[in-house]
């Protein structure tokens, strides 16, 4: 047919019967599942344990200085987070062009994995660990290797050592990993990072960093300078209270770094969110004190769980983990009907976070009676 004969009311009308085009790595990439608030219950006092918050408010200077800054919403962000980054950089003993800052780690995880991954390519990491790392390894067009955890919730660093070959471009530790909560030894790493090549990237996640109290926790600084191909991931979320403003930081060795900054989108953390996150540094003691507290309770959480018959991995975070297989699902039902959200993984377990007393008080009073009607092996 001539484009003369053609009815040109018709044109637009084909064009619309035409579905979109959207990337074909879209169909696989998962979904995000975010841990979900408390369904209200009458007369019971809701609390969200499902996304490993600090259950604490903002200590009163770290307010003040996002107070102040709202009257400057009108202007954008400072880019180069000069402020935030020469603070970090004097606390971490680096320079401030090894240090990458961006909305959360989880941001910075992604931009990492841009920057290192073509379609093809393969990243390593633990699993089940971090959901994020399948949707970004995916959305780059890279093919995710999972190595299955240990039968305690832990890294298989041998074999996740094994699984490297010429395709591997990022291989990920995360520790202690979420949402098992397991650390990962210091010897059993050094051992790890002297077998991998150094033309692939290493990327230690260390969100729950503060929380690691193992006798032989990891220096993740000090293998960071002795490994040129190192890169540590670490946020403000979770023991700094800031999950709310959103901002994280890799540390890179410089000729890294300058990569992954190209990647970078201009005035992603806000002046809200820098400014936090010094005032955070400036009260770095009292916060220290809130860890502290948290771990304690962990503590109390762990003794409570195994007296009740649990038997549960060694967390180091600010979470617990319980293995539940088929039964997640309806333990995560038994915490709703108490007025409590936890993370239900399907098929796997529950991770639930630590939370203020009187909510983890409840949780074992779930767990407790649980476990009775659970049958006996």
């Amino acid at each position: 047919m001539s484009t003369e004969s053609m009815d040109p009311e018709q044109e637009p009308q084909r064009r619309a019967d035409r579905p979109l085009r959207f990337r074909a790595t879209l169909d696989v990439i998962p979904a995000y599942q975010p841990g979900k608030p408390p369904a209200p219950v009458e007369g019971v006092t809701s609390y969200k344990m499902s996304s490993n918050e600090n259950p604490y408010p903002p200590l009163p200077s770290v307010a003040a200085a996002v107070a102040d800054e709202l009257t400057s919403m009108n202007r954008y962000p400072d880019p180069s987070m000069h402020e935030l980054r020469e603070r970090l950089a004097r606390e971490l003993g680096v320079q401030p062009d090894e240090l990458i800052i961006g909305n959360g780690s989880s941001g910075v995880l992604s931009q990492i994995v841009n920057a290192c991954v073509d379609a093809g390519d393969e990243v390593i990491y633990a699993w089940r660990s971090f959901e994020l790392y399948p949707i970004c390894v995916a959305a780059a067009g890279g093919r995710s290797v999972q190595v299955p955890l240990t039968a305690d919730g832990r890294h298989d660093l041998p074999a996740m050592a094994a699984a490297v070959h010429a395709a591997t471009r990022i291989v990920i530790v995360c520790t202690p990993n979420n949402p098992t909560g397991p650390a990962v030894g210091s010897g059993e790493l050094a051992d790890f990072l002297a077998g991998v090549p150094a033309d692939v990237l290493v990327l230690i996640d260390e969100a729950y960093l503060e929380f690691v109290t193992a006798s032989d926790a990891i220096d993740s600084l000090a293998l960071y300078r002795a490994h040129p191909n190192l890169v540590l991931l670490r946020t403000f979320s979770k023991a700094y209270g800031l999950a709310g403003l959103r901002v994280g930081y890799a540390i890179a060795h410089p000729h890294v770094a300058a990569a992954l900054a190209k990647l970078g989108l201009p005035f992603v953390v806000t002046n809200l969110a820098q400014r936090a996150a010094v005032a955070s540094l400036d009260v770095r003691g009292e916060l220290e004190l809130r860890v502290k507290s948290l771990v304690a309770q962990r503590e109390q959480m762990v003794v409570a769980l195994a007296e009740q018959g649990w038997d549960i991995p060694d967390t180091q975070a600010n979470f617990v983990w319980l293995p539940l297989g088929q039964d997640a699902v309806e333990f995560a039902a038994a915490a709703t009907a108490r007025g409590l959200s936890v993370r239900p993984f399907p098929g796997d377990g529950v991770r639930v976070s630590i939370d203020e007393p009187v909510a983890n008080e409840t949780f074992l009073e779930v767990a407790a009676a649980f476990r009775l009607g659970m049958p006996r092996a």
